[in-house]
């Protein structure tokens, strides 16, 4: 790719690196659909190669203010060099823009997606850097454009390892990380469950996590979730950790009442026995009692079965 063809196509990164010390090699394995997230599918493989391998990065004995411009290079997507070296997991040359930038606000950086490199970090499974990044400085609090932290994503993705990196680095703000919602009103704990993590699941409650939180959209707990997804070895965990099986939605509907229709006996019977008497059922409307007039035994009670 000869320099005019890479002006056009990266406008913002017309650096002169020749100063700094050593090239990025690039690791050219093919990216997973998430891997994209940053807008790195607009550019070809190739052409993202040439582009790391003439850029630079100071060596931090020879490093000051005016030799920085990596720093400033970023895509038409937004990405920094960090965030595509990340990506491409070039480790080497992450390191070591983390050591050259302890504390420094370019950790923070977020492209046009607001991802941060220790989102990226996560997306990539890289919990080595999920590592670095924090002790390095980064802002575990930073949320994309669907309002996820990075321990949101690890709880949606079930990435054991940067969700341990992660609650172990950040007990300052563990608390407020766990119970923050994101823009579609989960918290990690109902991210978590609705992908059907256990173990998870189990490591939030143990960190503190509200096991009874509802989540913002139509009030559901956890355990609400797993009986939506009929998610028997969820549902037995979340009772035995203590979940209150008597939580009503914002519809007024218990866990109990999702199993109405559904398939999985065993919920059905593990939630009517310690559901209180008198929640056990549906909460009427006038527009339900009409139509149940106009329904026979049989088919009123047809996929329902009661205490068995």
């Amino acid at each position: 790719m000869n320099n005019t063809h890479r002006a056009a196509h990266h406008p913002q990164m017309e650096y002169n690196l020749d100063n700094m010390d050593g090239k990025l090699a690039v690791k050219t394995a093919p990216c997973q659909e998430e891997r994209l997230d940053s807008g790195v599918d607009s550019m070809r493989d190739e052409d993202m190669v040439n582009d790391f391998r003439e850029l630079h990065v100071t060596d931090v004995g020879e490093c000051t203010p005016e030799c920085e411009p990596w720093r400033a290079a970023v895509t038409d997507d937004g990405d920094t060099l960090l965030h595509l070296a990340i990506i491409h997991e070039a480790q080497e040359h992450v390191l070591e823009m983390i050591k050259l930038s302890h504390n420094h606000p370019f950790l923070n950086e977020q492209n046009h997606q607001r991802q941060t490199a220790l989102h990226l970090a996560v997306i990539t499974e890289q919990p080595q850097l999920v590592e670095r990044l924090l002790k390095a400085g980064a802002d575990p609090r930073l949320a994309d454009n669907s309002g996820n932290t990075a321990l949101h994503i690890a709880c949606k993705k079930g990435s054991l390892a940067s969700f341990g990196v992660i609650t172990q680095n950040c007990h300052s703000h563990l608390t407020s990380l766990m119970s923050f919602p994101n823009y579609s009103g989960h918290n990690c704990l109902h991210l978590a469950s609705i992908n059907g993590y256990t173990s998870l699941v189990e490591s939030l409650i143990k960190l503190g996590a509200d096991i009874n939180a509802q989540e913002q959209c139509s009030g559901r707990t956890a355990l609400h979730l797993a009986v939506d997804f009929q998610n028997l070895p969820l549902v037995r965990c979340l009772v035995d950790l203590g979940a209150d099986v008597n939580s009503l939605n914002y519809g007024g509907f218990a866990p109990y009442h999702l199993t109405y229709g559904r398939q999985n006996e065993e919920i059905r019977q593990q939630l009517y026995q310690k559901t209180a008497q008198e929640l056990r059922p549906l909460p009427a409307s006038e527009s339900d009692d009409s139509e149940m007039e106009d329904l026979s035994d049989d088919e009123l009670y047809d996929d329902i079965k009661f205490g068995q």
